[in-house]
């Protein structure tokens, strides 16, 4: 066993490493340019679609509002708490800049997914909306790189197991013990039933939790960090000036903190903001590409907001409380760091906010994955796997949130890595055609009063 883990240590540090980030941000940054900035021009334009667009179609699919919301149930977790903190702990605060270019680039990346979900996307034999990176891999760039398609189906059908499921329990499992003396196996149990219950509905289930769920506890987090802040309200300034500073100067050590280089700052703050917001890894647009929309740029502009919401709001909130509250220097990372930081402003109970914050943050997580995997593995092998899915996706929480999960990690986290090579592959080949739908598009949306949805 020791040598197949030092086997998956080598591959992950390989596909996780400085070929992996430059080929993510080089894709994104490509597509940033080639919409001519479109991506961050149109962000109120995104919103005001997003807004227009809770009142799903006539065409069977979910409406635009619930496929975002599925996709930032799957986005919105432990990334932006943990991700964010550990980013600060090896990288300094200087890393959140980095988290914010990666997000800048990455909505563009998005966009791109979506487009070409909805682009290619095709129905299976329940008449159901079915697509993402192997529909657009087959569709768009033909037979003779089907095997690309199956490479990425296989590669996300195993990963959420690990990233998306197991190790999401393990989180709510270890929350609810270490705050509320709730038995990890009693979180598994109710994890099951739980899960078990929104799945049997699909889709549709998912999407409706995800679209009320998602919008409360992301306000909520929001608000409770704005409390810390306001706390701290005079720290915020020089919170922001060591976020630009340490961008592009070493952090140098303070309190329990080492100190990091800028390269730390660029890697970390890059790795924990792919890690946050997915742009890149092909995930979400298997959820935009079940959106009921007329046409593939408006699902782009609604999905593009995901990154956004996830790392430029939700994330920078964390990173401000933790900044502001001098808990960057304790020497804590993870989710224990942002725990500290809470607790310093709101003393006894703002650890309880963070340990409840994380159980819905990693429970809205599996119910997201659940549908990037059913998708997945209904690509390889039909609609007969979905209800055995579902069983056995619902069953492998009370694994997760029982077992010791090393492997299972380093296992997830590799093929998570592996997922994004044949989807950046097919965004890079695929780009002159969302260029071209794009422009279409806004050449036409003069000429008509149409409802873009």
């Amino acid at each position: 066993m020791e040598e197949i883990t030092s086997a998956v240590s080598w591959l992950n540090s390989i596909v996780w490493g400085v070929p992996m980030l430059v080929l993510i941000l080089g894709v994104g940054l490509y597509l940033t340019l080639g919409l001519r900035l479109l991506t961050i021009i149109k962000i109120p334009f995104g919103f005001n679609l997003l807004w227009h667009g809770r009142i799903p179609g006539t065409d069977g699919g979910i409406s635009p509002f619930n496929a975002l919301m599925t996709s930032l149930a799957a986005t919105i977790g432990t990334g932006n708490i943990a991700g964010v903190a550990t980013a600060i702990f090896l990288g300094g605060p200087g890393a959140i800049f980095w988290m914010w270019m990666t997000a800048l680039v990455g909505m563009a990346t998005k966009y791109a997914e979506a487009v070409l979900a909805v682009r290619f996307r095709e129905k299976d034999e329940r008449g159901k909306h079915v697509g993402g990176p192997m529909y657009y891999i087959k569709n768009g760039l033909g037979e003779k790189w089907k095997w690309l398609a199956v490479c990425f189906a296989l590669f996300a059908g195993i990963a959420g197991f690990g990233i998306g499921n197991m190790v999401q329990a393990n989180s709510i499992a270890n929350a609810l013990s270490t705050n509320f003396s709730i038995p990890e196996w009693l979180t598994g149990v109710v994890l099951v039933v739980l899960v078990g219950a929104v799945l049997l509905g699909g889709i549709e289930r998912i999407s409706t939790i995800a679209g009320k769920l998602v919008p409360i506890m992301a306000v909520a987090y929001i608000s409770a960090a704005t409390v810390v802040l306001i706390i701290n309200v005079d720290a915020i300034p020089a919170a922001f000036g060591l976020i630009f500073t340490h961008a592009f100067t070493p952090s140098a050590a303070t309190g329990g903190f080492a100190g990091a280089a800028v390269w730390a700052a660029i890697r970390f703050g890059v790795a924990r903001g792919i890690f946050s917001n997915e742009a890149g890894l092909g995930s979400a647009p298997i959820a935009h590409a079940a959106a009921s929309t007329k046409g593939p740029v408006s699902q782009g502009l609604v999905a593009m907001l995901g990154t956004f919401i996830d790392t430029i709001i939700v994330c920078t909130f964390t990173a401000l409380a933790i900044i502001a509250t001098g808990a960057w220097t304790s020497g804590e990372t993870g989710a224990a760091l942002t725990s500290r930081a809470f607790d310093l402003a709101l003393p006894g109970f703002g650890g309880y906010i963070i340990a409840i914050a994380l159980t819905v943050f990693a429970f809205t997580t599996i119910l997201g994955w659940s549908y990037y995997c059913e998708r997945s593995l209904q690509y390889l092998f039909g609609v007969k796997i979905i209800m055995p899915f579902r069983v056995v996706w619902s069953l492998a929480t009370l694994l997760g949130a029982t077992l010791k999960l090393g492997f299972v990690w380093l296992l997830a986290d590799t093929l998570n890595a592996l997922m994004a090579i044949p989807n950046l592959v097919a965004l890079a080949l695929l780009s002159p055609l969302v260029f071209k739908i794009t422009k279409e598009f806004f050449d036409s949306r003069g000429k008509t009063e149409d409802n873009e949805f």
